[in-house]
C-alpha cells in the first residue's frame, strides 16, 4: 500500500503502475466536454482520497489523472492522500488528512472552491467522470452516490444524536427509500468506529438494523461496536440475533464464546 499523500509519479512505481497505466491508456476521454468544463473547472482545487488496494480507486483514479491532464488542470491544486485499509486505521492516512471529511468510501473526490467544498464524487462516477465534473463546476447540479451515507454524516453534524432518535420514525422510512444496501450504512458505522466515534458508530449501526431487520450482518456489525465498547450483554444479544436469522455463522458462534469467557473473567 501507500499511504499518506501521494502524487502520480508514486502511482507509476511498481507494483501499482500494472494497473494505473493500464486503465490510464484504455480510457477514452470525452474532449468535447472536456473542453465545456475545462475553465469552470480551473477554479477549483480538489482533494482526492483513494486506496491502492481498493478496486474502485484502481479504475477511477487513473481515469480521472487522464480527464484532469486533458483539461489541462494545474497539478498544485490536486491533493492526493492514500488511505490504509487494516482494521485499526479502516480508511484513514497517517496524519489523518480525512478527519471530519467522511470518506466512507474510496476513491473520493472533493471539489472545493475558495476553501469550501462544492461536492464530491463518491466511489465512481453517476455518469462517466466528465459529465459529473461539468454538472459539479457549472451548475452544481449533481448528487453523488451513497445518498443515505452522506445525509447521515450530515445530519450527525448537525443535529445531537438524541433529537434524531426522536425521529426515527420518518427517517428510517426516507432512508429505505434511497439507502444501497444495507452495506453503505455499514461502511459509514465502520469509518466512525474505527475513527472512535463510537457513540455515533452504534447509532447508525442501529439505524442498519431498522431498516434491515432481516439481515444478518447489520446485527453482526452492531455486536461488533457493542463488544468494542464492552457492552457485552448487548453484545451478546445481537449476536445472538445474528443466529437467529443464520444459525450457522462461525462469527457470531466464535463471538459469542469469546465474550461469555471475558464476561466471566
Amino acid at each position: 500500500m501507500l499511504l499518506g499523500e501521494i502524487n502520480k509519479t508514486g502511482l507509476t512505481q511498481n507494483p501499482f503502475n500494472t494497473w494505473f497505466s493500464e486503465n490510464y491508456e484504455d480510457y477514452l476521454v470525452n474532449k468535447s466536454i472536456v473542453k465545456r468544463l475545462r475553465d469552470s473547472l480551473k477554479q477549483y482545487t480538489i482533494k482526492l482520497f483513494l486506496g491502492t488496494w481498493c478496486g474502485d480507486s484502481k479504475r477511477e483514479v487513473p481515469r480521472f489523472y487522464k480527464v484532469l491532464e486533458t483539461a489541462k488542470f494545474p497539478e498544485k491544486q490536486l491533493q492526493v492522500i492514500a488511505v490504509d485499509r487494516t482494521e485499526d486505521a479502516y480508511k484513514q492516512s497517517p496524519n489523518h488528512e480525512e478527519a471530519g471529511l467522511n470518506i466512507h468510501r474510496v476513491p473520493t473526490f472533493i471539489f472545493y472552491k475558495n476553501g469550501n467544498e462544492v461536492n464530491r464524487i463518491v466511489e465512481s462516477p453517476v455518469e462517466t467522470l466528465e459529465r459529473d465534473i461539468l454538472k459539479i463546476v457549472t451548475d452544481n447540479r449533481y448528487t453523488p452516490n451513497y445518498m443515505a451515507a452522506n445525509y447521515m454524516n450530515y445530519l450527525l453534524s448537525s443535529k445531537p444524536i438524541e433529537s434524531l432518535k426522536t425521529e426515527e420514525s420518518i427517517l428510517v422510512p426516507r432512508l429505505a427509500e434511497f439507502v444501497k444496501g444495507s452495506r453503505e450504512l455499514n461502511t459509514l458505522g465502520y469509518m466512525l468506529l474505527r475513527s472512535n466515534e463510537l457513540e455515533k458508530a452504534l447509532y447508525i449501526f442501529d439505524l442498519n438494523t431498522q431498516i434491515f431487520p432481516y439481515k444478518y450482518d447489520v446485527y453482526d456489525s452492531l455486536g461488533e461496536a457493542f463488544y468494542v465498547t464492552k457492552n457485552y450483554s448487548e453484545a451478546l444479544k445481537n449476536y445472538y440475533k445474528v443466529l437467529s436469522i443464520k444459525p450457522d455463522d462461525k462469527n457470531a458462534m466464535a463471538m459469542i464464546e469469546k465474550i461469555k469467557i471475558e464476561m466471566v473473567n
